[in-house]
């Protein structure tokens, strides 16, 4: 049986498709396929390996619905038709659970250096304007005892909560669903309204999937009612806020400042008004780029492929009702 993957992985998984036997193709061009070409490709193969960054829809997952098994190399999966994948009866799988600590990481660090204008500051060394001792130029705010918001407190959000209480005694607010027991026990963390998140937070971190409740959530009238002291993080998905409005409540004052793993748009144009700001940090959507992590990730997705070209349960499936329609797929 064959795999195409359509981006060059990590050898981790490469290798485990590899020992089970199955032929594998990768684009390794140095460009985004197009969903054609990509389409072109699948028609030639039993299973795709493919990137969050692939369009998997209806279209898509029509002219593809021979497919046994389609892995994904991410954990969001905002790109993906689930419901026409299901019913076509295509398993979906994912990557779960070992990017917590990565993201967590970046996070942390794009917490730190709005809190110090670390970007701006190490630009202006590239200027050649790093002159004279200024007292009361370009200064930063401590993050000690502040109070730290999450907006989505899962795994990603735990492992920053943990690293912010440790090193900076912060307290932890958030804002979910349901309660998370684990959070209030271990670390004091205070479930809040969302008004309530928006008022509190001295930092405010996103970590929620992009859905039709989240998209667009955070825009102008959010970020008029956060504190004017306050810094904004959002290592989730770019399109949960606005990004225009997000530039006003900077330059206006609104907040103190914001760090970006992901923007809306993604990439980010290298001319957008975020790249020179003193108060925002934005990196190119590194959260899961450790090479822990990437080979877990691959680990992972080689898995799923194995398990479903095997006939079994995918062992990280977006989509389990697809095996309500097939009695005969194993555990």
């Amino acid at each position: 049986m064959k795999v195409f993957v359509s981006r060059l992985i990590p050898d981790t998984g490469l290798q485990l498709l590899q020992q089970a036997g199955l032929q594998t193709t990768v684009w390794t061009e140095d460009r985004q396929i197009t969903q054609q070409e990509l389409i072109e490709q699948a028609k030639q193969h039993d299973a795709l390996l493919c990137m969050g960054s692939d369009k998997m829809d209806a279209h898509f997952l029509t002219q593809c619905q021979h497919l046994k098994v389609i892995a994904q190399f991410s954990v969001g999966y905002d790109n993906v038709d689930v419901a026409a994948s299901t019913r076509l009866g295509i398993p979906f799988g994912n990557t779960p659970d070992v990017l917590s600590d990565a993201t967590a990481d970046v996070a942390f660090l794009l917490m730190l250096a709005v809190s110090r204008k670390a970007f701006y500051m190490h630009k202006r060394i590239i200027s050649g304007d790093w002159g004279t001792y200024r007292p009361t130029l370009n200064l930063g705010v401590e993050l000690k005892n502040k109070t730290l918001g999450i907006f989505g407190l899962g795994r990603i959000g735990m492992e920053l909560a943990r690293r912010c209480r440790g090193a900076y005694n912060m307290k932890v607010i958030y804002h979910n669903r349901s309660h998370n027991v684990q959070a209030e026990q271990e670390l004091q963390a205070q479930r809040v309204s969302f008004e309530e998140l928006l008022a509190q937070s001295d930092v405010l971190s996103v970590h929620v999937a992009l859905s039709p409740e989240t998209e667009g959530k955070f825009n102008a009238d959010v970020f008029r009612k956060m504190k004017p002291s306050s810094i904004f993080i959002n290592t989730a998905r770019g399109k949960i806020h606005q990004e225009q409005d997000l530039i006003q409540a900077l330059n206006e004052g609104w907040i103190w400042g914001a760090g970006l793993d992901v923007t809306n748009p993604e990439p980010m144009k290298p001319d957008n008004p975020l790249l020179s700001m003193p108060n925002a940090a934005v990196l190119p959507h590194i959260g899961s780029a450790t090479v822990q992590a990437r080979n877990d990730m691959a680990r992972l997705a080689a898995m799923n492929i194995i398990a479903g070209l095997h006939g079994k349960r995918l062992p990280h499936c977006i989509n389990p009702e697809v095996y309500k329609k097939d009695k005969s797929i194993s555990n």
